[in-house]
């Protein structure tokens, strides 16, 4: 009888363990991450670079080794999404910034819309940034 006991109260304090165990770990969330601009502003002209950041919100650090697939550049933000431009990587000059060479044909707003996976975390970081094209 005192095996039986024995048993059940050893199984219940492993399930306990594990349990608490599980909640001990907190995984990233996605949301954490986002994509700042370097610097907002550029001059009208052909290739230009525009430097990006991107930092882990948690403790402001930036986030190196991303791996960014998307890139559009757009003039939305002034009501003209079919004003395109190419959008070129290029390297960066510290980890966890990235560079990218464009053309800004006229003045006005830009949207960079990025989108990137970070290394060890699911999901995708995405984000609209807006540039200020100045003559």
């Amino acid at each position: 009888m005192k095996s039986i006991l024995f048993s059940r109260g050893l199984r219940a304090a492993l399930a306990g363990a594990a349990l608490s165990c599980g909640v001990a770990v907190a995984f990233a969330d996605i949301r954490n991450y986002e994509f700042k601009l370097v610097e907002p502003t550029v001059k009208v002209g052909r290739d230009r670079i525009v430097a990006v950041k991107l930092v882990d919100n948690r403790t402001a650090k930036a986030v190196p080794d991303a791996v960014i697939f998307a890139t559009r550049l757009d003039m939305a933000p002034d009501a003209m999404e079919e004003m395109v431009t190419k959008v070129t990587p290029v390297p960066g000059t510290e980890p966890g910034t990235y560079q990218f060479k464009a053309s800004f044909s006229m003045a006005g707003r830009w949207q960079l819309s990025l989108g990137a996976k970070v290394q060890g975390e699911s999901g995708t970081v995405e984000n609209k940034l807006v540039i200020q094209a100045d003559q």
